[in-house]
């Protein structure tokens, strides 16, 4: 039986992320963008391998639609960037260093796809509703819809980047209707194939989809436990998908839950501790699932189970089903 919005997965309350969305808003992002050099379209659709910000800005939003995720895409670069790399290169046969080479980019860039491309702000996306969100579960319960806080947030999500980066890429720009914007190229990437089975690496921080030949071929970040909630090792089974899942709450299950709370029912939305969607396991409690603050996947640490970026979840969610195989490795 495939869970769904209308029948919340049981399991779920055992596996709460990271509680409160920390994307800021659009117009708090201005004095990050005032940092590093200028990112046109022109300047990092043409970037070669040593070409700085906007060669690591162009290697990031092709690694997304190549499937080797670096996470939440911001021209910095990092551990799951150098990850990502890495992987990209054993998928190609090349020396697995995590580095930028001149092999590694001409493989990367083989199909010229432009890295940035522009993107008209509707009526309905500017429009919201954007609301801030307490802090405290108990209050977090009393929402009925747990979305976007800002229209920062929501862009950020919708094309992989971080809202300082979207900033960056628009100087000066009104985000209003009408209005069009410069984002990362990541909205037609290429169909991810179904897999054999979905491998959960704890020392790597990442998810992997594996083909019937054993080559990986797809790798997500992810934040894959904690010494208090360790990963369950072992072999798995997925037994559903839920998207935009409800989210219930037991403190109990949580070493560090504040004792002054109780059982909760918390809202569907992005901002959901369990974010957009979960894909329950075969192991009680546990599943893999987005999150509302997808800047720290892979760098913080989760309450068991298997946190991704929503964008990243729903990608994986798309191709697994009841009975596919979820192997949980050191």
């Amino acid at each position: 039986m495939t869970p769904s919005r209308s029948r919340p997965v049981r399991w779920m309350t055992a596996c709460l992320g990271l509680l409160l969305s920390c994307a800021p808003a659009i117009a708090q992002d201005r004095a990050q963008a005032d940092a590093g050099t200028a990112l046109t379209p022109e300047s990092v659709n043409a970037a070669t391998v040593d070409g700085g910000d906007a060669a690591m800005l162009r290697a990031q939003v092709l690694l997304d639609r190549a499937h080797f995720s670096p996470g939440e895409i911001d021209a910095e670069g990092g551990t799951n960037t150098t990850r990502a790399i890495a992987a990209f290169q054993r998928f190609h046969g090349l020396e697995a260093s995590g580095t930028l080479d001149a092999r590694t980019w001409q493989a990367l860039t083989a199909d010229a796809v432009p890295a940035l491309t522009t993107h008209t702000l509707t009526a309905a996306e500017v429009a919201g509703p954007f609301v801030a969100l307490p802090e405290d579960m108990m209050e977090k319960a009393k929402r009925q819809a747990l979305g976007f806080e800002s229209l920062a947030e929501a862009l950020g999500e919708r094309f992989h980047a971080a809202p300082a980066l979207l900033r960056r890429l628009n100087p000066g720009a009104r985000f209003e209707a009408g209005a069009r914007i410069v984002v990362p190229n990541t909205a037609d990437a290429p169909a991810l194939a179904k897999p054999e089975r979905v491998v959960v690496s704890k020392s790597d921080s990442v998810v992997r989809l594996v083909d019937g030949a054993g080559k990986v071929y797809a790798q997500f970040p992810a934040s894959t436990g904690s010494e208090h909630d360790p990963l369950p090792i072992g072999e798995w089974k997925v037994e559903g998908v839920a998207e935009d899942p409800t989210f219930h709450y037991n403190p109990d299950l949580f070493w560090d839950a504040d004792p002054g709370h109780a059982k909760a029912t918390l809202a569907p939305g992005p901002n959901n501790p369990v974010g957009t969607v979960w894909i329950d396991l075969s192991k009680p409690h546990y599943g893999i699932h987005g999150t509302p603050e997808p800047a720290n996947i892979g760098k913080t640490q989760s309450h068991g189970c298997i946190r991704m970026t929503n964008w990243s979840a729903r990608q994986v969610a798309g191709v697994v089903g009841p009975g596919a195989v979820v192997l949980l490795e050191e």
